[in-house]
């Protein structure tokens, strides 16, 4: 039996799910792509990103991960979910360089996850910031919140001390998104001529 090496990192799982690219995202040729996989449009997938959808639940079925429209996910990210479990990452959501995200997990609309962090097992409603280096697990942290880097949270009652995010982050949010359409539509004119 010969094996056969994918030539580019979308490839099917086990069961034979595939990755799914909306025409408009940009997909760096480094990332991996495997399985049950959905791409929205505008998304923008940087260089060594793993995003799995691989293990089957207790009847063969591998539920997906999502990312929808406009969301950045920067270099090195992995997103990842548990068999049974989905991932879901918002609409203009910014998942930046090194993030790990494992399922079940829901990321919504304009959340920033900063350098490092850790999402595990928990839902960030809109606009929440995770500052760099926090471990958000087994919680649901309430819209615009500002976690600091560096944070611990394991419960929903560890996030009720922060404050809101502040016009400063929410300028920069803006600054991310602009610099990443800027990326998404220089490298979708460099590699499709």
């Amino acid at each position: 039996m010969t094996s056969q090496i994918p030539q580019t990192g979308l490839r099917p799982n086990p069961v034979g799910d595939r990755p799914k690219v909306d025409p408009t995202a940009f997909v760096d040729p480094s990332a991996q792509l495997m399985g049950n996989v959905v791409i929205g449009p505008k998304v923008y997938v940087g260089p060594m990103t793993v995003i799995r959808a691989d293990e089957v639940d207790e009847h063969g079925k591998v539920h997906p991960v999502i990312i929808q429209e406009n969301t950045c996910i920067q270099d090195g990210v992995i997103i990842h979910g548990r068999a049974g479990s989905t991932v879901t990452i918002g609409p203009g959501a910014n998942i930046s360089h090194g993030v790990i995200v494992h399922g079940p997990a829901t990321i919504k609309e304009d959340c920033f996850v900063a350098i490092r962090a850790v999402v595990y097992d928990s839902e960030l409603e809109e606009s929440v910031w995770v500052g760099v280096g926090s471990i958000v697990m087994r919680t649901k942290v309430p819209a615009n919140t500002w976690i600091p880097a560096g944070s611990v949270i394991r419960s929903d009652h560890d996030t009720r001390s922060f404050r809101l995010i502040d016009l400063k982050e929410q300028k920069y949010k803006k600054d991310v998104v602009d610099a990443t359409k800027a990326l998404r539509e220089g490298y979708s004119k460099l590699y499709t001529g």
